[in-house]
C-alpha cells in the first residue's frame, strides 16, 4: 500500500493510492473513512493516522479496498497521479535520526580526510540527530547556505515509525515501522568539513533541507529492501546506480541500538545512511545552483526530486 501527504488549495491530505478501472487514484483517506466508513475521528495527518492505526494502517486499507470495488461519494477527494503535489508523506516529525550503514560510503568518505573506518562502526549501529523541520517534498527546492561551494545529494531510504517505541528489541523496532520512502539527506561539504573538525558531527552541513517521500510504501509491498533498485540522476544524466543489499544492520538493530533510554513517537523518522556511491563526494563530483536531482526507487518507491538553490549573500 502507498499512503501520502497530498498538497492542494485546502491544505494537506493523507491520501491512499487506489486502482480502479480506468487506471490509479490518490484518494483522501479522511474523506473517504467519513463517508465510507463512517469514520468521524479518522485523524488528518499521515503521522496522526500512524499513531492511531499503528503498523496494520487498518483505515487506509478499509479505504482502498471500497475505492477499488464501487464508486465513491463525489465529496471524498481524488487526485490523479499525473496532478497530485507532494508534500512529505510526514511533514513534521518529532524526531529524525540518520544513520551511517554503509561500509562502501563510510570507507570512500573517510578517506578524502586521510581516515580509515574505525573499529567501533562495526559495533554499534551509529548515527546523527538532524533537524526535523527542515523536510521538503518531491519537486521542491534545496536552498544552501550562502557562499556553499560543494553542494551534494545523498541518495538514501527513511523508515517511518507506525508505534510509540521506548528501550524496543530489535524485533520490537522492526515491527513498528509502518512504511519506507525515499531520502534525500542535502549536504554542504565545505560546512560540514569545517564543523566535523571539532568532532560533534556534521550539523550545520545538513540541517538546512532534507527531502522526503514522494509516498510511504509499506512492508508488505516492498518484501525483500535489498532487492531494491536505486539510482541518482542530475539534469537528466545518471550519476550512480545502488542497492539496499550492502546494509552492515537490519533497521530493527539500529532503532533498537539508538532507542535505548529513548522514547520514539509514531511518525519519527530513520535514515539509512548513504549507499555506496550515493553522493558527490564519493564520485568527486558537485552540484551547481538549478541542478535537478532525481533520486529513482523504481515503481515503488517512485521518484523524488529536488532542484538547487543557494542563498544570496
Amino acid at each position: 500500500m502507498k499512503l501520502a501527504t497530498v498538497r492542494d488549495g485546502d491544505g494537506l491530505h493523507v491520501a491512499v493510492l487506489t486502482r480502479r478501472t480506468g487506471g490509479a487514484v490518490w484518494v483522501s483517506v479522511a474523506d473517504a473513512a467519513l463517508e465510507v466508513l463512517r469514520d468521524e475521528r479518522c485523524p488528518g495527518s499521515l503521522a496522526g493516522l500512524l499513531g492511531r492505526d499503528g503498523p496494520r494502517l487498518e483505515t487506509p486499507r478499509l479505504v482502498a479496498e471500497a475505492a477499488a470495488s464501487g464508486p465513491m461519494p463525489r465529496t471524498v477527494r481524488r487526485w490523479r497521479p499525473n496532478e497530485v503535489r507532494f508534500a512529505p508523506p510526514v511533514p513534521q516529525p518529532g524526531s529524525f535520526l540518520d544513520f551511517y550503514a554503509f561500509e562502501e560510503h563510510v570507507r570512500a568518505a573517510r578517506s578524502k580526510r586521510g581516515l580509515d573506518v574505525p573499529a567501533e562502526w562495526y559495533r554499534h549501529p551509529v548515527y546523527y540527530r538532524s533537524n526535523h523541520r527542515s523536510f521538503i517534498g518531491d519537486g521542491e527546492e534545496a536552498l544552501f547556505p550562502a557562499g556553499e561551494s560543494q553542494m551534494d545529494f545523498e541518495l538514501e531510504v527513511a523508515a517511518v515509525l507506525a508505534a510509540p517505541l521506548a528501550g524496543p528489541s530489535a524485533a520490537e523496532a522492526e515491527a513498528a515501522i509502518g512504511g519506507y520512502c525515499l531520502l534525500n539527506d542535502w549536504s554542504a561539504r565545505s560546512i560540514q568539513r569545517e564543523v566535523m573538525a571539532v568532532g560533534l558531527g556534521p550539523s550545520k552541513g545538513k540541517d538546512f533541507a532534507t527531502s522526503l517521500g514522494p509516498w510511504l510504501v509499506t512492508p508488505d509491498e516492498l518484501g525483500d529492501l535489498g532487492d531494491l533498485k536505486l539510482s541518482v540522476s542530475v539534469n537528466g544524466q545518471e550519476w550512480s546506480r545502488a542497492t539496499l543489499a550492502g546494509m552492515q544492520w537490519r533497521w530493527g538493530e539500529m532503532i533498537s541500538f539508538a532507542g535505548e533510554g529513548v522514547r520514539f513517537e509514531p511518525g519519527d523518522i530513520f535514515g539509512s545512511g548513504t549507499v555506496g556511491g550515493g553522493c558527490g563526494l564519493e564520485l568527486g563530483r558537485f552540484l551547481s545552483p538549478g541542478d535537478v536531482v532525481e533520486l529513482d526507487g523504481g515503481a515503488p518507491l517512485g521518484k523524488l526530486v529536488g532542484t538547487v538553490r543557494r542563498r544570496e549573500v
